[in-house]
């Protein structure tokens, strides 16, 4: 057992207010549900929200997808699904650069504070986005827009330039013990 803390246990920041950089990576559940609820809680907040995966087909109706359409925030898939049920990894890496500029104009463009940029690591590993073009938009964006990327594998230098990265570490997981994808829970 724990006492609970009856002492603030830091100080109060004294940094300026900017947007933020957060990095959310790692073999565990929970990537892309971190960042969709950091979304939430943003538009919860009045700030303008896009998000977009670089996994998932345009036309996708993923739960994500029907809650945000709901409430009014553009989510935009830019993929043709998992890499493995691909028939063609070339029109794969054009789909994820197409999405790239698309992706980077928002970024760039300051008409958004959050960025949501959902499955972003896999066409960074797979070499169909230059991680030197990436690093360098997310360095170049709009002073007060915050950025999301999620994904397996984060490159280091992505994981240097970030403000704060979260590791998802996996202990245990259901699919490991035979039991299927539960729609609405996870896929």
């Amino acid at each position: 057992m724990e006492s609970p803390r009856r002492v603030k246990p830091y100080a109060k920041p004294e940094g300026e207010r900017r947007g933020l950089l957060l990095v959310y990576t790692g073999d565990g559940k929970g990537k892309s549900t971190a960042a969709f609820g950091l979304a939430l809680r943003a538009h919860g907040r009045g700030l303008r929200v896009r998000v977009f995966q670089f996994l998932k087909h345009q036309g996708a109706r993923f739960g994500e997808h029907r809650a945000f359409e709901a409430l009014g925030i553009p989510i935009e898939g830019l993929g043709d699904g998992f890499t493995w049920k691909s028939r063609d990894l070339e029109a794969s890496a054009l789909l994820a650069r197409e999405g790239w500029e698309r992706a980077k104009a928002a970024l760039l463009s300051g008409d958004w504070d959050l960025v949501v940029l959902d499955e972003a690591t896999y066409p960074l590993r797979y070499g169909w986005i230059p991680l030197e073009e990436f690093l360098e938009a997310l360095g170049s964006r709009p002073r007060h827009v915050h950025v999301v990327v999620t994904g397996r594998g984060a490159p280091e230098a992505l994981l240097a330039l970030a403000d704060t990265v979260t590791e998802m570490r996996k202990v245990k997981h259901a699919f490991d013990q035979g039991v299927p994808a539960q729609r609405g829970i996870e896929h």
